[in-house]
């Protein structure tokens, strides 16, 4: 079934340009999907009893134009298919005139948080949650090419403030620091996100930055080079000449 959450833009989501970034829309789409799960009984809290996790593995969004302070919107989700242990899920934000003007596909795996294995998915949650038909877009694949030359950047520690329920880095800021290390005035047009493995707090982040003519990529990664995050921003001009 499709879940629908209506929103104004708050000032305190909004940048100097008094537009939402690319790491404010992965929260309201991971909104979303977490009152979707809430609204239809199973929720963070019954999840943390049966210490289970929607775990997310890849994002692909692709953002037309991004809201404005002040501005009515609506945020959309359902999922589209499942396969053992893993939900595949849309998301699309609407303007006030029903004009999309953001839309985005995710990998997710259902997971032990004690052995933080794979679990087989109770039909009673897929039926709960439904199928509906998948959105119309370009779909790219899970894993994304890791160019062989990068810039080191300085490393840095996770705080309180990037930790969420799940007690790891949040999804979201995840984006919002690799978002850092991207020229001023870049334009977002598509991010994809790959989800390795989950930073807690006080790790630190060895950052490797790769521009190359069509995008740019970064990784987040540990005192290994092991990475716990690989994000790849494209602007529009870039993806539409492809």
């Amino acid at each position: 079934m499709k879940y629908k959450m209506n929103h104004r833009i708050c000032y305190s989501e909004i940048g100097a340009d008094h537009l939402v970034n690319i790491s404010q829309i992965v929260r309201y789409f991971q909104n979303c999907s977490t009152f979707q799960s809430e609204d239809i009984g199973r929720g963070v809290h019954l999840l943390e009893t049966e210490h289970r996790a929607w775990l997310l593995l890849s994002w692909q969004i692709i953002v037309d134009r991004y809201p404005a302070f002040g501005e009515e919107i609506s945020v959309e989700t359902w999922a589209y298919d499942w396969k053992k242990f893993y939900g595949y899920r849309n998301f699309c934000i609407k303007d006030r005139d029903e004009h999309q003007i953001a839309y985005a596909n995710s990998i997710w795996i259902y997971t032990n948080t004690d052995t933080m294995l794979p679990d087989e998915l109770d039909p009673k949650d897929l039926e709960a949650y439904g199928s509906e038909p998948r959105i119309e877009m370009k779909y790219a694949p899970r894993k994304i090419r890791v160019p062989k030359n990068y810039e080191e950047k300085t490393p840095f520690p996770i705080i309180r403030a990037h930790i969420d329920t799940n007690h790891h880095v949040n999804n979201a800021q995840y984006i919002e620091l690799a978002g850092e290390f991207l020229p001023e005035h870049y334009e977002i047009y598509q991010m994809r996100a790959e989800y390795k493995h989950a930073a807690v707090l006080h790790d630190r982040i060895y950052p490797r930055v790769s521009a190359e003519s069509d995008r740019y990529v970064v990784q987040l990664c540990n005192e290994n080079g092991v990475p716990y995050v690989i994000v790849e921003f494209k602007e529009k001009e870039q993806e539409q000449s492809e």
